[in-house]
């Protein structure tokens, strides 16, 4: 049973500050928190590769964006007062609440002494140490292959909020369909026409399937299904879907760095079948029912973070290595040694389930 001291919350702080796709898992959990605080404000604490999924996640009102020290590889500088000044912007929120969304690696005290010092007074999380009153519920952690929509959920669930759906939910306003489905169509792709869609790009380049293989992918595909092919990415990766797009040949179009994560999930849903890396358009394919390829490197363990409501082929191949949760590997990726004709019909397997 919810707590009287969680009910009474009115501004509401979900904290998450990792990558796109582990800001999406936490969508359930949002949900499950919304149904029974209606009229919160919901403000999502994010990274800033993380706060873009915001603007497609229903339960969230207000973005909170900083670096976090205690993610951070090294690359900040050494700046106390930067750091004295994320407690004051968690303090001018006047947040009644926080609940600290993490990974089973990760611990939630860092954010949680910040939340102490801004004078929030719930903060909850999962904590695998002893952290004394840094955080003021502690709810015990689920086994560490649990996948992350369900922790994200335990954590909820354990303080008495409850849980009905672990479905993905997103959210794709009418004018993100309509504005890419013109940018489809200038790129020769009527509304109703079939094509599979390439997302070679990852946080890491550890996740990154090669992109001589994926051009090898895209022709196949072409040639086997006489389909557009659709490259999609950031911005920051033009430079690698130039190489895959010259490649790829002549049935190979590119939309990377012209759309919006709106229009990308929108983009993820028109798509027969999706071809992916282990990262954000794999959670989104999963969201909305697109059936999926998935290039699984072996940085993480599979049953934290797969598709689950999707069609979806995961490939990878075993290695001694795994799960390294490394950004680079030194080995050649053994693990993503898989032939684009393996992933070709891989996809062509999800496509004659889908037509039967």
């Amino acid at each position: 049973m919810l707590d009287d001291r969680w009910k009474g919350v009115r501004r509401l702080l979900a904290v998450r500050l990792d990558n796109a796709g582990d800001v999406l898992m936490c969508q359930p959990a949002l949900r499950s928190i919304r149904r029974v605080l209606p009229d919160c404000e919901l403000t999502l604490w994010a990274s800033p590769g993380g706060s873009q999924v915001a603007a497609i996640i229903p339960e969230v009102d207000h973005t909170l964006v900083t670096r976090a020290l205690w993610q951070d590889l090294g690359n900040l500088p050494f700046d106390p007062e930067r750091e004295r000044g994320v407690v004051q912007t968690l303090a001018d929120g006047a947040y009644d609440g926080a609940v600290i969304f993490t990974s089973f690696a990760q611990s939630p005290y860092p954010p949680s002494y910040a939340c102490y010092l801004a004078g929030i007074p719930l903060r909850a999380g999962q904590p695998r140490d002893f952290g004394g009153g840094v955080l003021s519920d502690v709810v015990s952690p689920p086994p560490t292959d649990s996948h992350q929509v369900d922790r994200n959920l335990s954590l909820v669930a354990g303080l008495g909020f409850p849980v009905e759906c672990p479905d993905l939910g997103v959210r794709i306003p009418d004018q993100a369909r309509d504005s890419l489905g013109l940018k489809l169509r200038l790129k020769g792709i009527g509304l109703g026409r079939p094509f599979v869609l390439i997302h070679p790009g990852a946080s890491c380049a550890a996740r990154r399937y090669p992109m001589e293989r994926f051009a090898e992918v895209a022709r196949l595909a072409n040639r086997s299904l006489q389909w557009p092919i659709v490259i999609s990415g950031s911005e920051r990766e033009q430079d690698l879907a130039r190489d895959l797009l010259s490649a790829a040949g002549p049935g190979a179009i590119s939309l990377v760095g012209d759309t919006t994560i709106e229009e990308l999930a929108a983009l993820v849903a028109r798509s027969t079948v999706v071809v992916t890396n282990n990262t954000l358009t794999m959670h989104l394919a999963d969201a909305v029912g697109t059936p999926e390829v998935v290039l699984f490197s072996g940085t993480e363990r599979e049953e934290q973070w797969q598709p689950r409501a999707t069609r979806a082929r995961l490939l990878r191949r075993s290695t001694w290595c795994q799960p390294c949760f490394r950004f680079t590997c030194p080995y050649g990726l053994p693990c993503l040694d898989i032939a684009p004709e393996e992933v070709v019909a891989a996809m062509l397997e999800l496509v004659a389930d889908v037509a039967r």
